[in-house]
């Protein structure tokens, strides 16, 4: 059996080329890997921003029933037993609509 030879430049120009396509194959690779991750970090941060927002309306309700004004004036009646003034504690201040007068 004759074994043919191959020139030394073809030998190198076909491990440079095998090398040249094993980074493309690994740099794509390495792509489609970060680019996935990349997605469920998304849809992490999505979730994590519809449980804030959740929350949010949850707290808003909560501080609307907190300083509803009946429930405000029913704590200073029994806590603080405040009471509504008296006619003679009222005192009216006139204020005039004209700077000049």
């Amino acid at each position: 059996m004759v074994r043919k030879k191959f020139k030394k430049r073809t030998v190198v120009i076909g491990i440079l080329t095998s090398l040249a396509a094993m980074l493309i194959l690994t740099f794509y690779i390495w792509h489609q890997a970060e680019s996935i991750n990349l997605g469920y970090t998304i849809g992490d941060l999505e979730e994590r921003v519809i449980e804030l927002e959740r929350e949010v309306e949850k707290l808003e309700a909560e501080k609307s029933r907190l300083l509803s004004l009946e429930r405000v004036e029913a704590i200073a009646r029994r806590d603080l037993e405040l009471v509504f003034p008296e006619k003679k504690q009222i005192v009216f201040i006139q204020k005039s609509g004209n700077k000049n007068e």
